[in-house]
């Protein structure tokens, strides 16, 4: 990316910027999955000129999903969640016929063992804690509970 003018990120290195003006232009890259956005339509277009020549590939429009997140578009609004991960989340738990809460947890309530209680499958329980802090980025709402069982 660096040939076509374009700064990786110190943040996050899936990401690339080029500035021209006052215009920007972002790529991500995730294995085979890129999503190209900004400002500069015509640096944009050029972009994806030079990928297609270097590369096999196709420009599938607007930004639909990516990693799990599903993006949704309505009057000028974008809207992102993550019901599909959610399901898979619920499903692989066997709480796919759970109730919804409003409040996931008290906040200061600390959690507490109990004696007679099952020791839970510890490499089970840190990916079910890591898939939830995937989902946090789109429900911030359940960010704390999520912090309390991390």
């Amino acid at each position: 990316m660096t040939k076509y003018g374009f700064r990786q990120s110190n943040s996050d290195h899936t990401l690339f910027l080029k500035k021209r003006d006052d215009k920007i232009t972002c790529l991500i890259i995730y294995v085979d999955d890129m999503i190209i956005t900004g400002d500069d339509t015509e640096e944009i277009e050029r972009l994806k000129g030079s990928l297609f020549q270097e590369f096999e590939m196709k420009d599938l429009g607007n930004l639909k999903y990516f990693l799990g997140i599903e993006v949704l578009r309505s009057d000028g609004e974008i809207f992102v969640r993550q019901k599909k991960y959610i399901l898979n989340v619920l499903a692989e738990t066997g709480l796919i016929d759970c109730k919804p809460t409003d409040i996931p947890i008290l906040v200061n309530h600390g959690l507490q063992i109990s004696e007679e209680a099952e020791l839970a499958d510890q490499g089970k329980y840190q990916r079910l804690v890591g898939k939830l802090i995937y989902l946090s980025h789109t429900r911030p709402d359940i960010a704390y509970a999520v912090g309390i069982v991390g």
